[in-house]
């Protein structure tokens, strides 16, 4: 085995996140910080290296690194009315350029309340978003193709976060397909993950196999990212 290969988190990975959540003290978290390294952060560390290396051997533009990829449990309190000082997860994002600024990325998300993963344009920037509705608005078939192979893989557009009215400049958009994809603040698909399955190296194929079924969207939006940022 090389270095830094995914092996599986640590049998004690969600029972640590269920103590932490639990406790929600600095004390507590610095007394178990090496079973926190161990169960959960270095194998995080090498499932995204281990991914990294996986996803450029299928040309799939997204890479990351222990260093940068990895989001802190550390929670930002600075202006939540939430003061936990903890997360009840663990999550880390490949980018094209590894790190956590570009769009169209890869998101995998290791937590008490669920596990997952996603491949996003998550809340891109104005113009970015107005030329993906423009697209979805002018160019119908195209769009409708990209659903189809998204479907055909057995993914779905997410919804969450969906304006209910059609953004400024869109009302004309009355189809009831286009309609709905035009008021998207994000386009992004997800694969549940059985938290049994993170245990073990399989977990890696099956991220690879979904990020493979989920690239017509990478593509999609990568395609009119260009447009944008030529013009």
């Amino acid at each position: 085995m090389m270095a830094g290969t995914f092996e599986g988190f640590g049998q004690k990975a969600i029972p640590f996140l269920k103590a932490l959540d639990f406790h929600q003290s600095r004390e507590w978290f610095q007394e178990n910080r090496d079973l926190y390294e161990r169960e959960l952060y270095e194998p995080f560390g090498d499932l995204v290296e281990t991914l990294s290396q996986r996803f450029a051997a299928a040309g799939l533009g997204l890479r990351g690194d222990r260093k940068r990829s990895l989001f802190r449990i550390n929670r930002d309190v600075r202006f939540a009315k939430d003061k936990r000082p903890y997360n009840s997860h663990l999550s880390a994002i490949l980018s094209p350029d590894g790190s956590k600024m570009e769009q169209g990325v890869f998101f995998v998300y290791i937590g008490l309340d669920r596990c997952f993963a996603g491949v996003a344009w998550w809340q891109p920037g104005p113009e970015l978003l107005q030329a993906m509705r423009k697209a979805i608005a002018t160019k119908p078939a195209e769009f409708r193709g990209l659903i189809g192979k998204l479907k055909k893989a057995g993914l779905d557009l997410d919804t969450e976060g969906c304006m209910k009215r059609a953004p400024r400049g869109f009302e004309h958009v009355t189809e009831a397909d286009l309609a709905q994809a035009v008021r998207n603040r994000h386009f992004a698909v997800r694969q549940t993950i059985d938290p049994a399955a993170i245990h073990t190296p399989a977990l890696v194929d099956e991220l690879v196999d979904f990020t493979v079924r989920a690239r017509p969207l990478l593509d999609w939006g990568r395609a009119i990212q260009g447009k944008v940022s030529a013009g």
